[in-house]
């Protein structure tokens, strides 16, 4: 049975691939963007919030009425959308000479719809296809997105140190050959049969459930611990600790990603007590950000960057694990309500990165203390953003302790 789903497992695994590319690429370019077209770290931060806000209302749409959709034909649409997105977001200065930013947006859009989508889909379909150990395949689903991170961090760093950033475009065009190739990997395949509510009050019964809650605001933590650092760690490492942009980006933002797929991958091959992996890992978030918000030192700063991302490995993950172990049969609506609150974590964190660096740097009180230490503006706006941003890693010890207590309670009941 499993080997009869193998070509349809390769493809989920490339269209986590695609969703490596629109998440790793963006952040890449941020500084490209601000110095090419001025777009302030608000604004930039502006375009993250969009990008998960738009998943998060494909989720919400999904968690309620994924009953209406035609899931395979929807599956198969998913690395087309990314395609499209992809497209249109490189040739923004193009198509909006007068309006770059306007057309990064309209990118962005497009591509995290796809994204909003694989999140609902692809795990529900990795779930269904039958296998031994089921969290274990989970596990190496996300696995796989981590690792591509790392891949296009180091391809992209490459590209743009030897072709110039200014040739950001054609290196946007060159990776939509990974949805491209997950398009062609689902043609002529069958999915697996996946639960969904028949209508939409079964999935607002679900949605309501205390389990149900618990999970969507654990994941909402996890989502913003996660998003926060890999959004902006390459800055950070630039702006806050002077490591030059390649160096900050294969170092920061790939290492991080090195680290987030070590980590999932170690669960896929020896991971147990999920419960126990959660709340440890939240308390190691925690540290790695006020470490990287109070350090000066550029070794220190970029260890803590590299092992939140070991920290925060399973959180997302592992909360879609234990949501299905206290939630059986929740299906497609229960994987879009978690990925709504991973997305929304992952919108509010980045955005509150920016604003809160925005501010301080304009806060003369502040601007002035910061020189009192030897600090610039850019140093001060940074690490302001990442400890006002510990708070997410902090509701996650909170959180994922009583999802803890809850899930050895349930295993000593059975």
């Amino acid at each position: 049975m499993q080997n009869g789903y193998k070509r349809l497992k390769y493809a989920c695994y490339t269209t986590n691939l695609s969703m490596s590319v629109i998440s790793a690429l963006q952040p890449l370019l941020f500084l490209t963007f601000r110095e090419r077209y001025g777009i302030s770290y608000s604004l930039l931060g502006l375009l993250v919030l969009v990008n998960y806000c738009t998943q998060l209302a494909i989720d919400l749409v999904f968690s309620f009425y994924s009953h209406k959709f035609n899931i395979e034909k929807t599956v198969r649409l998913i690395p087309v959308i990314t395609a499209v997105g992809l497209f249109v977001y490189a040739l923004a200065p193009v198509l909006f000479p007068n309006a770059v930013y306007g057309g990064l947006m309209l990118g962005a859009v497009i591509f995290a719809a796809s994204g909003g989508l694989s999140e609902v889909l692809i795990s529900p379909v990795i779930a269904a296809i039958p296998a031994d150990n089921p969290d274990r395949e989970m596990s190496k689903l996300h696995s796989i997105f981590a690792w591509g991170v790392v891949g296009v961090v180091i391809v992209s760093t490459v590209f743009l140190t030897l072709a110039g950033t200014e040739r950001w475009q054609l290196l946007a065009i060159l990776w939509m050959l990974v949805p491209m190739a997950a398009a062609f990997l689902y043609h002529g395949q069958k999915l697996p049969a996946m639960e969904r509510p028949e209508k939409s009050s079964g999935a607002l019964r679900l949605a309501l459930r205390k389990d149900s809650l618990l999970s969507f605001f654990c994941i909402f933590a996890a989502g913003a611990s996660e998003c926060s650092m890999s959004q902006w760690s390459s800055s950070y490492l630039e702006q806050a600790l002077g490591i030059p942009k390649a160096f900050g980006d294969i170092f920061g933002v790939a290492l991080f990603s090195v680290m987030l797929g070590l980590g999932r991958s170690l669960y896929a091959k020896y991971g147990k007590q999920i419960g126990g992996v959660l709340f440890f890992g939240s308390v190691g978030a925690l540290v790695c950000y006020l470490t990287a918000a109070f350090s000066s030192v550029p070794l220190i700063g970029l260890l803590a960057c590299a092992l939140t991302g070991f920290c925060v490995s399973m959180l997302w993950p592992g909360n879609l694990i234990a949501a299905t172990a206290r939630i059986p049969g929740g299906g497609v609506a229960l994987f879009a309500l978690m990925a709504a609150g991973g997305d929304l974590g992952g919108s509010v964190g980045p955005q509150l990165i920016g604003l809160v660096a925005d501010a301080a740097m304009e806060n003369e009180r502040l601007l002035n203390w910061a020189a009192g230490l030897g600090l610039t503006a850019d140093q001060l706006g940074m690490k302001a953003g990442l400890l006002v941003a510990a708070v997410f890693p902090l509701l996650g010890v909170f959180l994922c302790g009583i999802l803890w207590k809850k899930l050895r309670a349930g295993s000593k009941s059975n």
